[in-house]
C-alpha cells in the first residue's frame, strides 16, 4: 500500500530533523520541502516551529507558506502543526507587548502564561475532548512533552480541543476541520507522541 505523504515545510523555524523521523516511522512518505505546489499537493502539511511567534511568521510570510495553509483548510485538506506551528494557525501573538497577526485559521490570541514557573517544560497529560481524532486510542493517563512560555487559553468555536494547566489551562491540542495542531511536541514525546502521529497520518489516506 502506498504510503500517505506528508509535507514537512521548512521556513526556517522547527525540530526538522527529529519530526522528520517521527513523521517517517509513524507511516508518512516525507519530503522536506519548502516548495508551495508540494506544500499543496502532499496528503498532509506539518507546520513546525520553535521560538519566537513574530519570528516564525516572519519565516511564513516570507515563504508564502500562510496562503497554502488557508488554502488547505478551506478545501479540507490536512494540515498539522506543532508548538509554535501551532501558536501561528491562532489570529494573533502577544509577545512582550507586542502583537503579530497569524495565519488566523483559530480564533484567539496566544500570550504568555500566567504561571509562577516559566517556560513551562516537561512531561504533561491533557484532557481531550470525546471525537478528537489526534487522540483516539491513546491513554487519557499519557503524558506529552511541553517546553513554551506562550499559549492560546481559549478554545476556538466549533473545536475539539486537549487542555493542560499549568498553573492556569490553556489549549493542548485542537482540531477543526481538516487543521489540528498540538502546544506539545509529539516528535519529543515517546510512543505517546508515535501513536498521536499515527493516528494524524491514518487519517490522511
Amino acid at each position: 500500500m502506498t504510503k500517505p505523504t506528508v509535507a514537512l515545510f521548512d521556513y526556517g523555524s522547527g525540530n526538522l530533523r527529529s519530526a522528520f523521523r517521527a513523521l517517517e516511522r509513524a507511516g508518512g512518505d516525507v519530503t522536506l520541502t519548502s516548495d508551495l505546489d508540494a506544500a499543496r499537493r502532499a496528503d498532509g502539511l506539518f507546520v513546525p516551529g520553535v521560538g519566537a511567534y513574530a519570528a516564525c511568521m516572519e519565516g511564513i510570510l516570507k515563504h508564502g507558506v500562510d496562503a497554502v495553509i488557508r488554502e488547505r483548510a478551506a478545501a479540507g485538506a490536512p494540515v498539522l502543526g506543532v508548538c509554535v506551528g501551532e501558536q501561528v494557525l491562532f489570529e494573533e501573538g502577544v509577545e512582550h507587548g507586542v502583537r503579530t497577526r497569524g495565519v488566523g485559521i483559530f480564533e484567539g490570541v496566544v500570550e504568555q502564561l500566567a504561571a509562577q514557573r516559566i517556560p513551562h517544560m516537561g512531561w504533561n497529560t491533557v484532557e481531550a475532548d470525546a471525537g478528537m481524532r489526534l487522540f483516539a486510542g491513546i491513554d487519557p493517563a499519557e503524558r506529552f512533552y511541553f517546553v513554551h512560555s506562550y499559549a492560546a487559553k481559549t478554545v476556538p468555536p466549533g473545536a475539539l480541543a486537549a487542555i493542560c494547566t499549568h498553573d492556569e489551562p490553556f489549549v493542548a491540542a485542537v482540531e477543526r476541520g481538516s487543521v489540528a495542531a498540538t502546544q506539545f511536541h509529539p516528535e519529543k514525546s515517546g510512543d505517546a507522541g508515535y501513536a498521536l502521529l499515527s493516528n494524524w497520518i491514518k487519517g490522511l489516506r
